[in-house]
């Protein structure tokens, strides 16, 4: 029985269907299709139950192939562990990346690392929408927030302040607001999820947390655009400091409101389970924390952050 064929069946097992294992997988459905075939042969009994609507565990299926899987999982983590030892860095990254902080300051340090390791490989997928590993066939995902799957993994990268920003050009031609109150006289720029406008900010303020429901004229489900809006004149918004670090220390975005602070955020690298945490993962993680504290650490100095944000 070829290794192959068993991580064919476990695709198909996950996702009901030899058409989407063979997707996930890169192969055609005749090949995932004869790699059932070839393992049901072996074991004498057919793992999945088939009609012309779904596809099933059999009986044995499920005796079978929570075993296969622990299997399959213990042999990867000791090829793993053998490869880590040697000091050999290889093999695919799989990352999931939101659509601003993905291309202008991550993809940058994820180049640095391949350049590194020569034998390396990318699969970026970017997306400000909410990640499905199994899906979007990544897997590690960096993103703002811990993780929300109690059978996922992740590590904490680092606090991400959240601040409200606007560009020089529209604060020219409109009084800098002082209060969230004021907020109602200018044009907020809204992040969009889910189809969901994000449109009640709240803030933190030494007399209590206050939020409002504000009005705008441009909201998107892409983070990258409604930095570009900022950044053009457009209106006021709520943007990750690290997304708009670059910006700030060119000149091209300035905070406003400093006394009202939106809530804060944290950056993970998240994992669909403890055993998909390789080398790799690691390593990125390693590189990710150094260089989200470099950026941080620049911030701190141009007094636009608190030092205990470093913390």
């Amino acid at each position: 029985m070829l290794l192959e064929d068993l991580i064919v069946i476990l695709k198909v097992a996950e996702f009901r269907s030899i058409t989407k294992a063979a997707t996930h997988l890169d192969m055609r459905t005749a090949t995932a299709s004869a790699a059932v075939k070839r393992v049901e042969a072996s074991l004498g009994s057919e793992l999945f139950v088939r009609t012309t609507r779904q596809l099933r565990l059999s009986i044995a299926g499920e005796r079978y192939l929570p075993q296969c899987e622990q299997a399959l999982l213990m042999l990867e983590q000791a090829k793993q562990n053998m490869r880590e030892d040697e000091g050999i860095i290889d093999g695919e990254i799989r990352i999931a990346l939101s659509s601003d902080l993905g291309r202008n300051l991550v993809t940058p340090w994820i180049d640095d690392f391949m350049e590194q390791h020569p034998k390396v490989t990318l699969r970026s997928h970017m997306s400000d929408s909410n990640v499905d590993f199994y899906r979007d066939g990544v897997d590690m995902a960096l993103r703002y927030g811990s993780p929300t799957d109690s059978n996922a993994y992740g590590f904490k990268i680092c606090n991400v302040p959240r601040l409200l920003f606007a560009s020089p050009q529209y604060l020219q031609t409109h009084p800098e607001p002082q209060t969230p109150q004021q907020l109602l006289d200018h044009n907020c720029l809204f992040y969009q999820l889910n189809d969901i406008r994000q449109d009640e900010w709240h803030f933190q303020h030494p007399g209590g947390e206050q939020k409002i429901k504000l009005k705008g004229n441009r909201s998107a489900n892409d983070g990258e655009l409604v930095k570009r809006w900022c950044i053009a004149g457009k209106g006021i918004a709520i943007k990750s400091c690290l997304d708009m670090a670059e910006e700030i220390l060119a000149g091209r975005a300035v905070r406003v409101m400093p006394q009202y602070t939106p809530v804060m955020s944290e950056l993970w690298l998240i994992c669909p389970s403890r055993q998909s945490i390789t080398p790799i993962v690691r390593q990125l993680r390693d590189i990710f924390r150094k260089q989200t504290h470099q950026v941080l650490s620049r911030l701190v100095e141009r007094g636009v952050l608190e030092k205990h944000v470093l913390k």
